[in-house]
This record gives C-alpha cells, structure tokens and sequence, in this order.
C-alpha cells in the first residue's frame, strides 16, 4: 500500500521537487541513526543509485569545491568529520577505484591516473620537508616498480 501512494507521489512530483524533498527530509530521516546504521544503508543501497552514473564527471564534484559531498559533510559534522572523513576516505576511495576504473574507457584512465597520482603525491607531502618528499616520493616509485 505505500509502495503504491509512494509511486503515485513520486511520479506528480518534477525532478526539483523530488530532490527538494530529499534534502528537506535527509536531515529528519537519519537524526536517530547510528553510524553503523547509516554505513549498512549506504552499502546496500549504493549499487543502486550508481547504476547509469559517470563516474568520472562525478568523483570531482563529490569531492572538491565550494558545495560538493565532502565540503558539505565536513561543515555539518566539523569535529566529528575531522577525525572520521580521512578515515572514511582511505577506505573508501581505493574501493570506489576498484569499482570504477574497469568501467572507464581505457582511452581515458592514463589522464584520471595521472591526475590522481599527482593530487596523491602533492597532497600526500603537505608540511613535509624537502627531504621527506623525496624519501616519500622514493618509496612510492619503488613500490610501483615492485621493489
């Protein structure tokens, strides 16, 4: 039965009020939900809200920039996110990697790669000295040879 008035609701509604809807209710709707709780409902319902989705044209706007996901997160939970959202993203983005990058044409993977090596490695070396970059920087081309 509310499948149905769901359906019924969901189909009167245009794209802007199914999205302002969503916001508005986000809030309400994970409010007595623990961490663990928002974890599992994200893992079951990823595989469906990814279907259809570029990747490539998504990651970016997810992550950086006045607006995206991570900024977003970051504003509402500042002590919490702090400590949780390096965390979160080192688990994460090699698992969201391993996901897409099968699915993005091989013509396009060298210029993503090589992008995010380069953030990788410029970010990965924030506040160290000249010396620790090159040790860091060492170790991360030894690894990719196989030494």
């Amino acid at each position: 039965m509310m499948e149905k008035m769901m359906e019924f609701m969901m189909g009167r509604m245009s794209k802007e009020e199914r999205e302002d809807m969503m916001e508005n209710m986000m809030g309400n709707f994970f409010a007595d939900m623990s961490t663990e709780d928002k974890q599992n409902m994200m893992e079951n319902m990823m595989p469906k809200m990814m279907e259809g989705v570029n990747m490539m044209e998504m990651m970016p706007k997810m992550m950086m920039g006045e607006g995206g996901m991570m900024s977003k997160m970051m504003e509402d939970n500042k002590g919490e996110a702090m400590t949780m959202m390096p965390n979160m993203m080192m688990e994460m983005m090699p698992n969201c990697l391993n996901i897409m990058l099968p699915k993005v044409p091989v013509e396009e993977r060298t210029d993503f790669v090589l992008k995010m090596v380069g953030i990788l490695i410029e970010q990965g070396s924030e506040g160290m000295s000249e010396d620790e970059k090159a040790a860091f920087v060492s170790e991360i081309i030894d690894k990719l040879k196989g030494k």
